[in-house]
């Protein structure tokens, strides 16, 4: 499916940081390295005022680059450094033939009662399908965000503190708490407190807590990296077995160049399985709905990315929607199908970190409690990310041989597919950890065993995909879908390298979504049949069958005067979908 990319100026303010990635020397006078979409708009400023910039390279390359530019070195990373420079110098870093690309580090936001039941967790604590229960004892989960507060709920579970953002690696926003809540708080905490929080989805989890945002919630994409990074380093002291990341920023670039995207790249590639939250710009402040509105590193192909489900407040699976605010795939540039699944996300109590910004600022957010064991409810695809990496703890106490690529195989596999959300609104379905516990010790089957959650039966829907961007396209040619069965699921299980990008894998001869044609399946209800594939161009806004009006990724910025203070983690104050 092609589409032509429109580029579009973005207002840079005066905190903007820029990345460059180094490369062998090019040895051609005409060399000019690639820059991001967010860099074009600063370098067309003509600004003096310098920024500050990523290079990549031991500190030997980087100071080395430093003097030959006479700019500033501000920070080292473990291989890269922090350079400043004003809109010429950074079009004289272009024709460096040591730099192949140079990207905006743009600053980063923070984008369970009813949640431990509606996702199976209670089951699979339990035993279930005879097998043992699991809580995610001895997993360790890297929790990168704003810090985690002391907590009743958390006593005894925080095994490693770092800050990158500050001397402390205490919680002054109140994200970093509430996150650490979903993932592996202790609901005994709340007992006469509070029946709204019943528990992490891994209360036997331990928790690394890795401080990247300051106390507005805000900071910069390279102090993640450095918390990947040291997450990674530090992965065998820990056992870090899973990073959390309910954060992001807009999508500048291809992923394949986005320096965030490459740390999650070095994370996976290091046996850490990384979740990330989609964003969550799924609509204009006037609820039209957006497409491509996928955050960074949402975006990245390595990433296990997560949209948010509206559970209604029951158990029941069958008022389940997709909430309105949850961002949609294909991603900005890669047209990559995101997210990969979604879980609970709206409307989620879990821990209150005390004296914070957001108890002080967003009052109404409050549940019940006080002090060190008090309750607050968000709304955000943040919450329904920490309840995924609740999830892969999980799986990963019941196998702990289980490798990034399967835990995203048994996570989309087991999902209930969501058909009226479509690929780029749900992905392969919400999550359904009874199934997906059970596949992680058995691996796969045709067909896959029943399951029921909160008393009802859960159809599986056997759907899984890794996209570089070209599976839309695959689907409208006929070629993209492929059905496994028989020998074909243990070889994918014990090898999911087996599986080709592009391919919607399908499992079974007899799975109903083979029935489903490419629009429907792709986009859900949110129907573009009245517009052909070539009509799509991103940063239009189209009306689809049923005279809605759809806008693209580019729009995304239209929801804030200040591109810079998107809040991409969650909202508080009980807000969300009104149901």
């Amino acid at each position: 499916m092609k589409r032509r990319l429109r580029s579009v100026t973005f207002k840079i303010g005066a905190t903007l940081t820029v990345v460059l990635l180094l490369a062998p020397r090019i040895g051609t006078r005409a060399h000019r390295a690639h820059v991001s979409r967010d860099l074009e708009a600063h370098v067309a400023k003509r600004s003096g005022e310098r920024v500050r910039v990523i290079v990549h390279g031991d500190q030997n390359v980087i100071e080395a680059l430093a003097t030959r530019h006479g700019l500033r070195v501000a920070r080292v990373l473990d291989d890269a450094g922090v350079l400043e420079a004003n809109s010429a110098e950074i079009e004289a870093l272009q024709q460096d033939s040591e730099i192949d690309h140079l990207s905006g580090d743009l600053p980063i936001r923070a984008a369970m009662s009813v949640t431990n039941v509606a996702t199976g967790a209670n089951q699979v604590w339990a035993g279930v399908s005879g097998l043992p229960g699991v809580t995610g004892k001895g997993v360790g989960v890297a929790v990168i965000d704003s810090g985690i507060k002391t907590h009743t709920a958390l006593n005894n579970k925080i095994v490693g503190n770092v800050s990158f953002a500050g001397k402390s690696a205490s919680d002054g926003y109140g994200h970093g708490t509430h996150i650490a809540g979903i993932i592996a708080g202790n609901g005994a905490a709340a007992i006469n407190v509070t029946n709204l929080y019943t528990g992490g989805v891994a209360p036997g989890a331990s928790l690394i807590n890795v401080r990247v945002l300051g106390t507005d919630g805000s900071g910069l994409t390279s102090d993640v990296i450095a918390g990947i990074d040291w997450a990674i380093n530090n992965r065998g002291r820990y056992n870090i077995r899973v990073i959390n990341l309910s954060l992001g920023h807009p999508v500048m670039e291809p992923s394949a160049t986005d320096p965030l995207c490459e740390a999650v790249a070095r994370a996976a590639q290091a046996g850490i399985v990384v979740v990330a939250s989609a964003g969550n710009v799924g609509k204009t402040s006037t609820g039209e709905p957006v497409l491509g509105g996928i955050s960074s590193p949402g975006n990245s192909p390595y990433a296990i990315t997560v949209g948010a489900l509206n559970t209604r407040a029951t158990t029941a699976r069958s008022d389940d929607l997709v909430t309105t605010y949850s961002s949609r795939g294909p991603t900005r540039f890669d047209l990559r199908v995101k997210p990969d699944l979604v879980a609970p996300g709206n409307k989620i109590v879990s821990l209150l970190a005390d004296a914070s910004y957001v108890k002080t600022n967003y009052p109404l957010g409050y549940v019940a409690g006080s002090s060190t064991n008090a309750y607050y409810m968000m709304s955000g695809t943040s919450m329904a990310t920490a309840a995924v990496s609740g999830a892969v703890a999980l799986l990963l106490e019941a196998n702990k041989n289980l490798t990034p690529s399967q835990v995203k195989l048994a996570l989309q596999m087991s999902a209930s597919y969501m058909p009226e959300a479509g690929l780029v609104g749900a992905g392969a379905g919400s999550i359904n950890l009874v199934l997906a516990r059970r596949i992680a010790s058995t691996g796969l089957t045709d067909p896959l065993p029943a399951s029921s959650i909160a008393g009802s039966p859960v159809l599986a829907g056997g759907v899984a995909f890794w996209d570089a961007g070209t599976l839309s396209g695959r689907l409208y040619s006929s070629t993209g879908m492929r059905i496994l069965w028989g020998d074909q699921l243990t070889a994918v299980w014990t090898d999911p390298s087996r599986i080709l990008w592009g391919d919607l894998n399908l499992l079974g001869l007899a799975n109903p979504n083979t029935l489903l044609d490419a629009n429907r399946i792709i986009w859900g209800d949110v129907s573009m049949s009245s517009v052909s594939s070539t009509r799509i161009i991103w940063g239009d806004s189209v009306i689809n069958a049923n005279g809605m009006r759809i806008i693209w990724g580019d729009a995304t910025p239209a929801l804030s005067t200040d591109p810079e203070r998107i809040i991409w983690g969650d909202s508080s104050a009980g807000s969300g979908d009104p149901f």
